[in-house]
């Protein structure tokens, strides 16, 4: 068994490429091995800013050999009245590439046994470069000379080594050969890897690591070495730092960690701020003592040894206190104005050329979470607060930190807005309205907050799609399916059972450019959100259809609360039969709409009856306001009833009153079943 070696080097990727791109060359070596039939006992990816590499071990030999039969024509087709093969048969034997000789014949057809054999190994490795180097496709690309090949980088060099014998093929005009490079600064340009196995030692030699997992966990340990011996505390596992390590990680190839500090003056400006130009700008960890308060120093990581580190941390220093003079300018700067001198400039800033301006959007907002403030039975002081944040959530975009540092929009609102004297909750809700920031970030917590950030991507999502700006395949520039998600999100976590056709039916009409068509778009939009959020979350794809069907009330909640009753119970032993029985009553139902009351007098049987006291008491608004849950219990209870229905009543009567009177009762169950969805949809196992 051979061991394999794949390298292909280039220039510095983006850091938030490497590891996709890591990812994806595994994929495609794995499709690749499939397809030649070549068997290997491990893949193991390796990557740095300047390479992305693959190892196969214990490749075989050569490739499986293959034998498949292949049907021909029928003998009736295939041989003429003499027994001679016909052009059908002769034809299917030349696009097989054999003779008519090899013809069996079987169940009244003919065939022939294709015998593929194996291919040597190094044949198979060779197609590679074509199949698989020069198929990746990246988010970022680049061309380089007068080549029109493009690139997530320049390639500089391949390796490619079947234990020692260099495997040849070229990409553009780069062959393949044994030299690889190490570090840029520590290391020769060229590198001889004598054989595959030798990859991983040969690049430590040469002052880099080059398994991305290895310089991670270095990375971390030299990390927290530094703050455990300065009493620190260093926080690692937070989303936020977890994505800095990603990021830093895929910057260097030969990590060595560094302290440095900066002046306790810095302090009195806000934490965020400091962290933000620590972590943003410069990727600096930075360090808390035992309380969570902010220490005036920080963590960093340079691609190289520690030859000459006080410089290096000198001239991050010096970097990190330019910014935190522009910092502390701005901080001390934005308080000379007021919220009032920051809004008139608000009321210039467009939103969209296509939609008007900042303002504008604020106004429009500030309606809609009136609307659904009212809606949701907010208190006096809750509105109050819920008014004055929507007249002037936006006011920080207009300051100068935030000019400087735009990911601080909202976190500075909330400071400012606590500085120039507005009440907590307002402050809060500035803040909070952004969020999400992300699909799976932390919403809102604060029910202003929240339901301000409802407000908010909901009047985008509207005023973007009445633009006829609506995302379009993977193309989505004003992020209003992260909006949509967003929202969502919210409005489940808060449990808020607003249904949005006739709030924004009411927009409509105090928005001339909006139309109803905008409308049930933008509900089939939101829908489609809550589609996305249960996939992800694993729920069968039948189930989420069934869910999502049969929407009268756009209610988000309640909606995501049925998709959730629906996957929760699909594993009881009688979700069949429920479902069974439901789907029965709909088919049949359907045959006959209507909305006619049941006579119980016209009843000729005991289970006609005992149905009918079964679904008495049901009341599909009140099982419905109790949530999905409860109107799914209350359905499954009706599967026994339903089934000695069928056992014991014939629908279709003689007696026209009779059966319209059955058809009735089945339109009663039929209404209470819509409540959970198109159960119809349930692909039942």
């Amino acid at each position: 068994m051979s061991t394999f070696l794949l390298e292909i080097g280039l220039e510095e990727i983006p850091a938030h490429l490497v590891t996709s791109s890591e990812n994806q060359l595994i994929e495609r070596t794995k499709k690749f091995l499939s397809e030649h039939r070549l068997t290997v006992g491990d893949i193991k990816p390796y990557s740095t800013p300047r390479r992305l590499a693959v190892v196969l071990t214990d490749v075989a030999e050569t490739s499986e050999s293959l034998s498949e039969e292949k049907r021909g024509p029928s003998v009736d087709r295939a041989q003429d009245e003499n027994g001679n093969w016909t052009k059908a048969a002769l034809g299917f034997a030349r696009g097989q590439g054999a003779n008519p000789e090899a013809f069996e014949i079987k169940d009244g057809y003919v065939w022939l046994t294709k015998h593929t054999a194996g291919v040597a190994a190094n044949e198979i490795l060779a197609k590679i470069g074509d199949e698989v180097v020069a198929q990746m496709k990246f988010s970022t690309y680049m061309k380089w000379a007068n080549h029109s090949f493009l690139y997530v980088r320049p390639i500089r060099w391949l390796v490619a080594l079947l234990d020692s014998e260099v495997i040849s093929f070229n990409v553009l005009d780069i062959t393949t050969d044994r030299f690889t490079r190490g570090h840029r600064f520590l290391s020769s340009e060229h590198v001889e890897i004598a054989s595959a196995d030798k990859y991983v030692t040969t690049l430590q030699g040469a002052n880099v690591v080059v398994d991305a997992t290895v310089r991670k966990n270095e990375i971390r340990s030299q990390l927290n070495a530094i703050a455990e011996a300065n009493g620190w505390v260093l926080q690692l596992e937070t989303d936020a730092a977890q994505d800095l390590l990603e990021e830093v990680n895929n910057i260097v190839e030969w990590p060595t960690a560094f302290a440095g500090s900066f002046d306790e003056k810095y302090l009195e400006i806000p934490d965020e701020v400091l962290i933000t130009s620590m972590r943003e700008h410069q990727r600096f960890f930075f360090v808390t003592n035992e309380k969570g308060q902010l220490l005036p120093h920080f963590l960093s990581i340079r691609n190289g040894n520690r030859e000459h580190l006080n410089n290096v941390i000198a001239g991050n220093e010096k970097v990190l206190v330019a910014r935190l003079e522009d910092a502390e300018f701005f901080y001390h700067e934005d308080q000379t104005k007021s919220i009032s001198d920051y809004m008139t400039k608000v009321k210039k800033l467009v939103f969209h050329e296509k939609i008007g301006t900042v303002y504008e959007h604020m106004q429009r907002t500030g309606a809609l979470a009136s609307a659904m403030a009212a809606a949701l039975k907010f208190d006096e002081a809750q509105q109050a607060d819920l008014t004055r944040a929507s007249e002037i959530y936006k006011f920080d975009l207009m300051t100068g930190m935030v000019g400087e540092f735009d990911e601080l929009q909202g976190i500075m609102g909330e400071h400012y807005a606590k500085l120039f004297g507005e009440d907590d909750a307002v402050a809060t809700a500035i803040r909070e309205h952004y969020m999400p920031t992300s699909a799976n970030g932390e919403v809102a917590q604060s029910e202003i907050g929240a339901l301000l950030a409802v407000a908010d991507k909901l009047d985008s999502i509207v005023t973007f799609f009445a633009a006829g700006l609506i995302p379009s395949g993977s193309n989505d520039p004003y992020g209003l399916r992260r909006a949509a998600t967003g929202i969502v999100r919210t409005l489940v976590d808060k449990k808020w059972h607003i249904d949005l056709r006739p709030l924004l039916a009411d927009f409509v009409q105090q928005q001339g450019k909006v139309t109803d068509t905008d409308l049930t778009t933008v509900v089939d939009f939101m829908l489609d959100r809550v589609r996305k959020l249960s996939l992800d979350a694993g729920i069968r794809q039948d189930i989420v259809t069934a869910g999502l069907g049969n929407v009268d009330r756009a209610d988000i909640v309640y909606i995501s609360q049925r998709v959730e009753a629906l996957s929760q119970h699909s594993g009881d032993g009688n979700f069949r039969d429920v479902i069974e029985a439901l789907t029965r009553v709909d088919r049949l139902a359907v045959k006959q709409v209507t909305n006619a009351t049941v006579d119980p007098t016209k009843f000729e049987n005991q289970s006609e009856k005992e149905l009918y006291q079964a679904t008495l008491t049901l009341d599909l608004n009140t099982l419905m306001h109790d949530g999905a849950e409860n109107l799914y219990m209350a359905l499954a209870n009706l599967q026994q009833p339903i089934a000695a229905y069928f056992d014991e009543t014939m629908v279709k009567a003689e007696d026209e009153s009779v059966k319209d009177n059955r058809y009735a009762q089945l339109n009663v169950i039929q209404r209470l079943t819509n409540g959970l969805g198109d159960l119809t949809q349930i692909v039942i196992k």
